[in-house]
């Protein structure tokens, strides 16, 4: 696998889900994805550590790419490729 330029990622749909403590981050997430297309992304912001753990092992889990993350002021922001 290729190395992928996050910072230019065209995210089709973004959670902000800044200030939502664990399982916010992933609950959000597991509705975004549903407002995705197969094969768009999922950008998701978050400031719970917990969801540099929780969001890669829920799209490995459920058969979605995870892409990776990028740290920004004070939150990250995780991509997520719709698989399925």
């Amino acid at each position: 696998m290729s190395a992928i330029d996050l910072s230019s990622v065209e995210a089709a749909s973004t959670v902000d889900a800044r200030g939502s403590a664990c399982p916010g981050p992933l609950l959000e997430a597991k509705k975004g994805i549903g407002k995705v297309k197969i094969g768009e992304v999922l950008e998701i912001y978050s400031n719970d550590s917990g969801t540099r753990t929780d969001i890669p092992a829920w799209s490995k889990k459920v058969g979605h790419e995870y892409m990776g993350m990028i740290e920004a002021d004070g939150y990250d922001k995780h991509f997520v490729c719709r698989k399925k």
